[in-house]
């Protein structure tokens, strides 16, 4: 770690009896955080914001779920002025998900500021309309370095008035190619501004990047440990690709996790695994980044309303991924680097609930067995995989199925409409239909299984504002 780097560190038995009353924000921000429920803080709210607050660059990390999209949501919140119509912050994010994830939670944490405008810029999107939207003007921006460089390059965004440049998964970032482009949008925004890195993890490269755009930086390092009483870990010895594929199918059949997340290390094996996955009847999809947008949105929807069980994705292609209750984690190959594998278990077990975290190795992998050993502080021993007889059961189904309609906001169409549409002259309950996602011009409903037919035939057959749409079940 480079020298000018300070350190604070505090302990979590003190962290965890600080509320957010205790900070210098202004009231509606804090009558909106008790309204939200937000009332403790977490340990990387507890250590980072003071000194956000106190107008310093930092370098955080911690893992996902930590808390710190309401760290630097706050921090820039408190110094925004509404008044200012211009582009005062700017938060660069590696995906689509994650931006448009990030971007919800700043408009949640900023509902009691009046006139607000947040705007997300992310590639996937027509370009147009973002245009349409600059015009108008916004106070916080929310996008992937592609795009933004895209507007800078032909002008329908200005940075001059930045005062808060936000890099979140920074790590990813640099791992998805974006450096050129950080690069070319850090040289457009002002050298007098406050600068935040946040990143799970803490390569090289971050640390040399930290060096080039970051003045005096207060560094802030959350341990990426996770809680031994609510995720169970377990390692399993194999030889070859065929041996992991086994071993996975006898884990998954003899668990039945109700959600999952099987980590390749290159986008295709994670196709690879997924192929023979949806050929054995398993409901699983994949997620990696050479995916069409449409593709991609459509993957994630279905997973996050159970529609799917089992998600096989890259490490990039997962972050800023907001699923509830994930059940399991596998890791089909062990991961390169040891915090990269407690951030990847860290996605289960959450909540309150017990997760399960499986990792599978052979014998090249033994000097990343004794790193994660050190890393863990725990002996990693062989555990024994269930017994074949479990290849005889039949691949559990997903509890919901997901409908696409093709109408969205931009028809008028509202969640309440759906479910209106769904319920009426019975046959559905409300209890049977799950999460409702409306876009600009589609709308996603997970329902039960056991109603898709009715659902179907409801939602193809009836009208929505006055007029039918085109319908269609999706499925892998």
């Amino acid at each position: 770690m480079v020298a000018f780097f300070k350190f604070i560190l505090f302990r979590s038995s003190i962290l965890s009896q600080q509320s957010f009353s205790s900070l210098s924000l202004n009231s509606d921000l804090l009558s909106n955080l008790e309204s939200l429920g937000y009332h403790e803080m977490t340990e990387i709210q507890a250590q980072s914001l003071p000194v956000i607050l106190d107008g310093k660059d930092i370098i955080a990390q911690g893992k996902t779920g930590s808390g710190k999209t309401a760290t630097f949501g706050l921090g820039l919140l408190q110094k925004l002025d509404v008044k200012r119509f211009r582009v005062q912050t700017l938060i660069l994010c590696p995906t689509r998900e994650l931006a448009d994830q990030v971007g919800k939670e700043i408009r949640r944490l900023a509902r009691s500021i009046h006139n607000i405008k947040v705007l997300t810029l992310c590639g996937g999107m027509p370009f147009g309309p973002q245009i349409g939207s600059l015009e108008h003007g916004a106070h916080i921006i929310v996008g992937t370095p592609g795009r933004i460089e895209d507007h800078l390059r032909k002008g329908t965004l200005n940075l001059d008035n930045v005062e808060t440049l936000v890099l979140d998964e920074a790590d990813r970032m640099l791992d998805m190619g974006f450096q050129d482009a950080i690069d070319n949008i850090i040289e457009q925004a002002p050298k007098e501004r406050q600068t935040l890195l946040f990143s799970a993890t803490f390569p090289e490269q971050i640390e040399s990047i930290a060096g080039r755009i970051l003045t005096n930086p207060v560094t802030i390092k959350v341990e990426s440990t996770h809680d031994d009483q609510m995720i169970n870990q377990y390692f399993y010895k194999v030889s070859n690709h065929e041996d992991r594929m086994l071993a996975l199918r006898l884990l998954l059949l003899h668990y039945q996790p109700e959600s999952s997340v099987v980590f390749c290390n290159t986008k295709r094996e994670v196709q690879e695994v997924n192929d023979e996955l949806v050929n054995r009847g398993f409901g699983s999809i994949a997620l990696h980044g050479d995916l069409e947008q449409k593709d991609r949105d459509q993957a994630l929807i279905r997973f996050a309303n159970k529609s799917a069980t089992i998600l096989v994705a890259t490490d990039v292609a997962t972050r800023g991924l907001d699923i509830d209750n994930l059940s399991a984690v596998f890791n089909f190959h062990i991961a390169h680097d040891q915090e990269v594998h407690v951030h990847r278990i860290g996605r289960t077990g959450r909540a309150g609930n017990k997760g399960l975290a499986f990792s599978f190795y052979n014998q090249k992998d033994a000097n990343r067995i004794i790193a994660l050993e050190d890393y863990l502080d725990r002996t990693i021993s062989e555990d024994a995989l269930p017994s074949e007889s479990v290849l005889d059961m039949l691949p559990p189904q997903s509890t919901m199925i997901t409908i696409r309609i093709e109408g969205g906001k931009k028809q008028k169409i509202r969640p309440g409409d759906i479910v209106g549409a769904l319920t009426a002259d019975s046959g559905i309950t409300f209890e049977q239909i799950g999460k409702i996602q409306v876009s600009a011009n589609w709308s996603y409903i997970a329902v039960q299984r056991e109603v898709i037919k009715v659902a179907f035939k409801k939602l193809s057959e009836g009208k929505l504002k006055g007029r039918k749409f085109r319908v269609m079940v999706v499925r892998g």
